[in-house]
């Protein structure tokens, strides 16, 4: 009987469908696991063979729980909101909403063609208007909310109202905005509405500011530092500047520290953590006020800087704000006012990223301002620096050249002198790391005290002064949250006076309006200022026309969109109870699979997702919405799929091209090719190379050995590098079991490893031997006969390297396990099923559609997906004999099985009386017989 794989998939693919075999219950005696991918953007290009690494370990995995009789959820959804539909709505006109169908139609497709045992009852799309009604619902929740640091979480803004009206603000202890004006209960009451509306916006949660943001001017939208490379757009590769809009932000400053310590209680990777520590970015040391001495202002300023090393106040000799710093526009003088001004374009055209990763290039300009030292009242001069950001601390720094190696550069290449109390200090960078004492000791005060004492003074003395106070600091930043974007969640926002008013829950979801193009419009509005149906009636509670707008009973809506991270901050809550239409999800389903138990995703999201989602997750703890303030106990970054891409050589000013052996000296330029014009000797199709680009059709080529040789390099596999393997065909040659055994045999999970299709023929080779195993010309070979004790070694060992492979997500080397196991119980001619039979339950996670197929055979009728796990039984590894080399004058000669537990006396008996020793004797009485139990036998004749 042949093994036709692509019978037996499509057989069992429906299987699963119809049955339903996958759909996890919100109630069960068994005991619940939840297993989780990040799920995809459904992207026009359809999936790679990279994509599906993450997913296939964690199906394994998912299958191996059920086997494990456990209640497992394993659902998938697209983050189907997003850049790429827009801007391909934008070049075609055509809706994002279709475009968006259609891709997700052929992933589908793909996802199931592998495979994988995914809970699709519970699909959930961030683009459908029954999803994001629940994110809207989370987004009035935050503007409905205060961070109270007394209680230390969220609370509702309905109390912090009534404090203002009984007490004021002066003893409210909240997270808020740095310039809150102080007002008595009486000063409340006598606040007009916006005036009120207004204060409570420095308070809430989610609120509207003025902030420094990434602006794309044609993508005509504000890009999250994760969307920028190298200074330009990740998407479409271009200019982004810093400019400075009204926006909606989220204050997940608030939860900085409940970020940090969080992540002592979750299973995640160590470099992960780390990476959030590092964006988190706690710091202990002192805010510290210096006064501008200006003569430009009538009015005065004071700077603030926030330090960890406040110890170090009198090595201050200059201070350098960010370009962007308010006060720069402010203080600048005028002879200074031309120089800044350019200074500050220049800035605007790079980003933060940028900035912080450049440590070599020094650039900055003075504003002619001068600022007062605390205690010396010596004159500073005020500076300004790109590598001073207006988005970290305070925006402003107090430079100590012996201290920071960038200080120290800016004062040398801009010519700014370095006090001399600096003369006979040791100034070194180790002396500085130093903490046991202070270097920069120039008061009496401070004179002879270590680092922590020196530090303490120091704030104490600011204190004294009224221009310090210690501070911890952090230098996580509110998460902008408005996109000028049209495919996005729309807020569910409209404005009475300018001040945001949210939309009634009852009448969510507010859905996007129909626009005639999605570009923003000739004034630079968002693309929602093109809507003409985009107006809120507060009497109809409904979307209107935009005519009907009169600012009494219709009020203009908000024209920004959410950002990709608000649908993908909570899905996996929605997952729980995809299907429910009164709440995002209910009690009962949140308290049944309260977390996550494995998350499996790419490391990239570390500081966006990662950290955006556990940020929503405590919010939503701290309202009673969720049980948990951890959503995932344990997180796996699976490695990337590399793909190997081949590069043809022009040579350069011209339209020829040469083999790669004949490159030598000349002057070439490296064209990516596409890989399908290229086999497996790296030989190119010359005619299918010509016919792809018309830049191409009359190139000329020189070649070696009569063909055409290609580089090849191994990079990401992407389809702008013309790498990439489609699964689609992968499936079709080989089979979705070969692909998912091939991305596991490939390496570890978590490592970086190329793709060579070549290579999947020995996996495919393995799944025919194993389905032979089973199966012979005439069809089913396996019978009640007893295992033999090797064959039944071989299973027990299998069943213990598996589950040990399985729960230490060692893929890799399970599937060499199981080609072990194979070969050894072809060669031992094993036909029991008795030994048969659980080696499939093993297989089964791994290419569950050939294992559900022979586990039909041998006459079940129902999946194996649920089936017990095989248990390992140690005594089946243990030896009772051994098989012993019989030397003759150290020579081995034959091996005699005998029983472990004999004496060295029998042992000696049962060889001398073998057969085999009296040939080689012939007759003659050995001198010696020397028996070392359990190793050897030597007779020495």
């Amino acid at each position: 009987m042949k093994y036709n794989f692509n019978e037996i998939e499509a057989k069992w693919q429906n299987y699963w469908a119809e049955n339903q075999t996958f759909k996890a219950e919100n109630k069960s005696e068994k005991p619940k696991y939840y297993v989780l991918d990040m799920f995809p953007y459904p992207s026009g290009a359809g999936l790679h063979v990279g994509h599906p690494l993450g997913y296939i370990a964690s199906d394994i995995y998912a299958r191996y729980k059920r086997h494990q009789g456990f209640n497992v959820l394993h659902p998938q959804g697209y983050d189907s909101f997003g850049l790429p539909a827009e801007q391909y709505a934008i070049q075609t006109g055509q809706h994002p909403a279709i475009t968006t169908a259609e891709n997700i139609k052929t992933y589908r497709r793909q996802l199931d063609q592998i495979g994988f045992s995914f809970d699709w009852s519970r699909e959930v799309r961030t683009s459908d208007p029954q999803y994001y009604k629940w994110t809207q619902w989370v987004f009035i929740q935050l503007f409905n909310s205060w961070y109270n640091k007394d209680t230390d979480k969220a609370e509702a803004i309905s109390e912090l109202i009534k404090r203002f009206e009984t007490e004021g603000n002066a003893n409210v202890n909240a997270v808020c905005d740095d310039e809150v004006e102080m007002f008595a209960a009486d000063d409340w009451k006598g606040f007009d509405s916006v005036k009120q509306q207004d204060i409570l916006l420095q308070y809430r949660l989610t609120y509207l500011a003025e902030t420094e943001v990434n602006w794309c001017p044609a993508l005509g939208t504000v890009l999250a530092n994760d969307e920028i490379v190298n200074g330009v757009s990740e998407r479409g590769g271009h200019p982004v500047i810093r400019k400075k809009m009204t926006q909606w932000s989220m204050r997940i400053s608030a939860y900085a520290e409940r970020l940090l310590q969080g992540l002592e209680r979750i299973d995640w990777t160590d470099s992960l953590k780390e990476s959030q520590r590092n964006w988190i970015g706690k710091s202990v040391g002192a805010a510290v006020t210096f006064n501008v001495m200006s003569s430009k202002v009538e009015t005065s300023h004071q700077i603030e800087v926030f330090t960890t090393r406040p110890d170090t106040i009198f090595g201050v000799s200059f201070m350098t704000l960010a370009p962007e710093h308010e006060l720069v526009p402010k203080i600048t003088t005028e002879e200074q006012k031309a120089e800044v001004e350019a200074y500050i374009e220049a800035t605007a055209k790079r980003s933060e990223r940028d900035r912080m990763a450049d440590v070599k290039t020094i650039s900055g300009a003075f504003t002619g301002a001068y600022a007062e030292h605390p205690f010396t009242k010596a004159p500073i001069p005020i500076w300004i620096g790109d590598y001073v950001l207006a988005g970290y601390g305070t925006g402003a720094v107090m430079s100590v050249p012996c201290g920071d190696q960038r200080d120290y550069d800016f004062a040398r290449h801009f010519n700014i002198p370095i006090p001399n109390i600096f003369e006979g200090i040791d100034i070194s960078e180790e002396a500085f790391a130093d903490k046991d004492k202070t270097i920069i000791a120039n008061s009496d005060f401070l004179n002879g005290l270590n680092y922590k004492k020196a530090t303490k003074r120091a704030i104490y003395e600011l204190e004294q002064l009224g221009q310090g106070k210690g501070k911890t600091n952090y230098r996580l930043r509110d998460a902008v949250f408005s996109r000028q974007r049209y495919w996005g969640e729309p807020f569910p926002v409209y404005y009475v006076n300018g001040m945001p008013q949210m939309i009634d829950v009852a009448h969510l979801p507010i859905q996007l309006p129909e626009v005639e193009k999605y570009l923003p419009t000739e004034t630079g509005e968002p693309p929602l200022g093109n809507a003409t149906v985009w107006a809120w009636d507060t009497e109809q509670n409904q979307v209107v026309s935009n005519d009907l707008i009169n600012h009494e009973t219709v009020f203009p809506l908000e024209l920004n969109t959410m950002p990709g991270w608000a649908g993908s901050s909570w899905y996996f809550n929605r997952y729980m109870d995809a299907n429910n239409t009164e709440a995002f999800a209910s009690k009962e389903a949140l308290d049944y699979w309260q977390d996550v138990d494995l998350y499996i995703g790419g490391s990239e999201h570390a500081t966006g997702h990662l950290l955006y989602s556990r940020f929503w997750q405590k919010f939503l703890f701290d309202k009673g919405l969720v049980p948990t303030d951890e959503y995932a106990k344990k997180l796996i970054n699976q490695g990337m799929i590399l793909g190997t891409s081949a590069f043809v050589y022009r040579v350069e000013g011209k339209n020829k091209f040469v083999s790669k052996g004949l490159v030598g000296n000349l002057k070439v330029q490296p064209i990516h090719a596409d890989v399908s014009f290229v086999n497996a000797s790296d030989e190119l199709d010359i005619e299918a190379f010509k016919n792809w680009r018309e830049e191409f059709k009359d190139a000329e080529f020189v070649l070696e050995d009569g063909v055409y040789k290609v580089g090849r390099d191994v990079e990401k596999m992407s389809k702008s590098k013309y790498n990439v393997v489609n699964p689609d065909d992968i499936v079709k040659d080989y089979g979705a079991d070969s692909l998912r055994l091939y991305e596991m045999f490939l390496g570890p999970l978590e490592q970086y490893k190329p793709w060579n299709t070549a290579g999947i023929t020995g996996v495919h080779s393995f799944l025919k031997k194993l389905w032979k195993l089973y199966n012979n010309e005439n069809g089913l070979k396996v019978t009640d006969a007893e295992p033999s004790k090797d064959s039944l070694k071989t299973l027990h060992k299998t069943i213990k390297k598996v589950q040990e492979d399985i729960e230490n997500f060692s893929f890799n080397t399970s599937v060499s396990t199981f080609m072990i196991a194979v070969n050894e119980l072809t060669a031992q001619k094993c036909v029991s099923k008795a030994v048969l039979e659980p080696l499939l339950v093993l297989i089964s996670p791994y290419a569950p559609h050939i294992a559900e197929e022979l586990w039909q055979q041998l006459g079940h009728k129902e999946s194996i997906a649920t089936v017990a796990f095989p248990v390992f039984d140690e005594s089946h590894l243990v030896e009772s004999s051994k098989n012993y080399p019989i030397s003759f004058n150290g020579k081995m000669r034959f091996t005699l099985e005998l029983p472990l537990d004999m004496s060295k006396e029998d042992i000696e008996k049962a060889v001398l009386a073998h057969e085999k020793t009296q040939d080689q004797l012939q007759g003659r009485t050995p001198k010696k017989v020397i028996v070392v139990p359990g190793k050897i036998v030597n007779i020495v004749g």
